[in-house]
């Protein structure tokens, strides 16, 4: 090939290169769940009860909050924090979701008071489908139906427990929890937080100072 055309093929060659420019793959529904949940690290919201059933009754009404307060590549804490009717606030509770080899997990730890563990805690169950960047659904594991069946709670046996979220600066943010069960026992609980308000972050929860 002659110089001449060397330098004449040169700028199309060049121009090939600069084409070939691939996109990045899209995150994944739950890479970009997690994304959503963590843009919220180490703030705070203020939430309520949005369901209406009969065993939840003396949170209807209550001040709630919750810290996204702990994230990392693989767990993300929130504690969940509930006054009650005499103005003092239970800390018992802290959802955990981390990662695991085929998806996400939720897990409940409850601890009393003096930091000790709860005879039901660390609880949940890991994702069964991909879920979608603003939702991911946990059904009940095996690990925590032996504890249920343990500690006479057979109700709770068939949980799915579902975490929404909207990443910050959304209009409009809201993170939601939610369990709810199938009859026989039929139950559903959920409670919806503000995530376009931040409020001042509360104490750590029981057994987490």
């Amino acid at each position: 090939m002659s110089r001449l055309a060397v330098f004449a093929l040169a700028p199309l060659l060049g121009a090939c290169a600069t084409a070939y420019n691939p996109a990045p793959a899209p995150a994944s529904p739950q890479d970009a769940f997690w994304a959503a949940l963590s843009s919220h690290c180490g703030k705070a919201y203020a939430g309520r009860l949005v369901s209406d059933e009969a065993p939840d009754a003396e949170m209807r009404g209550a001040a709630m909050a919750m810290h996204v307060r702990e994230c990392s590549d693989s767990r993300i804490a929130v504690p969940f924090h509930i006054q009650r009717a005499d103005g003092t606030w239970d800390r018992s509770r802290t959802w955990l979701i981390t990662r695991t080899d085929r998806g996400l997990r939720l897990k409940h730890d409850h601890r009393h008071e003096d930091g000790s563990e709860d005879a039901v805690t660390m609880y949940g169950g890991d994702t069964m489908t991909p879920g979608t960047a603003g939702a991911q659904q946990f059904p009940v594991d095996d690990e925590s139906i032996a504890m249920f069946r343990r500690e006479g709670l057979t109700g709770s046996v068939t949980n799915v427990w579902q975490v929404s979220v909207d990443a910050a600066g959304t209009p409009g943010a809201a993170y939601t929890y939610q369990l709810s069960r199938q009859p026989p026992n039929a139950r559903m609980f959920r409670v919806s937080f503000d995530l376009t308000r931040p409020i001042p972050a509360p104490p750590a929860p029981w057994g987490h100072d």
